[in-house]
């Protein structure tokens, strides 16, 4: 029976695609089922605050949205329209793995997922989600579960290798903070004893924030031009774009606060990188055109960005044995 009261679930349609919303006294959630599983809302009731960032090209049926040069980075940015991001077989830049093309962060960001409701009661409500790659054998499930009462959406990860034969993997969660709610100033706190690695090379045309080498301390780096930053603050906008990766998670969990904030904990056992994307307002080309102040934290299976058949190389890519399933969880909770 339908509700509006303590944990209640619709379906609807969000420009022409299935979605699912789960909301309780305090949150509500929207999940585009048919553009990867995306979050596309992460709303705090009692505030009126989004924690997902939403661009300003807006939501795109990618179905649809065939106009345009194709390449194998447009795929997934002219659909972008900010939110939270399911990333999987592969990480960053398009890549070649065995033989198949995959292109920037596919496959499963664009395909539309199957939605089951498995929960729909007062107390808890919570659905999964399932996809298939197309070019690699794999089946990827998520489980969204939003409890009465509670600031927190829990999600449960599975993804199986359907093959007879070992499989590699980058498994990533592309959550991205912005505005409204991202400002100047507001902090990230991360556990005692993370290192960050910077990226090998500047990833926009105005320079770096953090210089080569490391790895360095989490929080304070050395800087590209000389002296210090302190990477735990968010600086102001026109600062350089940077991603840099954080490493030596015993437990996987950030925050990220102002006068009201977000914790993320996830599997670091699973998921043992944290990329920290910055894109705040410097890159005045495509696809950002000075139009973005955003702030990615980012928990990953695999590094740099550069692509699978790089996070092989280096060692840092999932494998999966043969019909292998891995789980992996996370838990983002609003902090007042």
């Amino acid at each position: 029976m339908r509700r509006n009261w303590a944990a209640r679930l619709h379906r609807i349609s969000v420009e022409g695609m299935r979605a699912v919303v789960l909301e309780n006294e305090l949150l509500r959630v929207t999940v585009v089922c048919d553009k990867g599983g995306d979050v596309v809302e992460f709303l705090h009731k009692p505030t009126d605050t989004d924690f997902v960032w939403l661009s300003p090209q807006g939501l795109r049926d990618p179905r649809t949205h065939l106009l345009g040069a194709a390449d194998d980075v447009a795929g997934f940015v002219d659909h972008y329209e900010g939110g939270w991001q399911e990333v999987f077989p592969n990480g960053g830049a398009p890549s070649r793995y065995r033989g198949a093309r995959l292109a920037q962060h596919g496959e499963v960001s664009g395909l539309p997922w199957e939605c089951e409701i498995l929960a729909d009661t007062p107390e808890e409500v919570s659905v999964r989600l399932s996809v298939r790659t197309r070019r690699l054998p794999y089946l990827l499930e998520k489980v969204y579960r939003l409890r009465s009462g509670t600031a927190v959406l829990e999600t449960e990860g599975r993804a199986t290798n359907e093959a007879d034969l070992p499989l590699h993997a980058m498994w990533g969660q592309h959550l991205v903070f912005g505005r409204p709610f991202l400002r100047p100033g507001h902090r990230i706190r991360l556990p005692e004893g993370v290192r960050v690695v910077p990226h090998e090379s500047a990833i926009g045309p105005s320079g770096r924030r953090v210089r080569a080498g490391g790895p360095w301390e989490w929080p304070v780096v050395p800087a590209d031009g000389g002296g210090e930053i302190d990477l735990s603050v968010i600086p102001p906008e026109g600062t350089p774009s940077d991603i840099v990766y954080l490493t030596g998670f015993t437990d996987g969990w950030y925050e990220i606060m102002g006068e009201i904030g977000m914790r993320v904990e996830w599997d670091a056992s699973v998921q043992p990188y944290l990329w920290l994307w910055q894109e705040l307002g410097a890159a005045k080309d495509y696809p950002w055109w000075g139009r973005a102040y955003v702030v990615g934290l980012e928990p990953f299976a695999g590094m740099p960005t550069d692509g699978l058949a790089a996070a092989v190389a280096g060692g840092t890519a999932l494998t999966f044995g043969p019909h292998e399933t891995k789980v992996t969880t996370l838990r983002a909770e609003v902090l007042t």
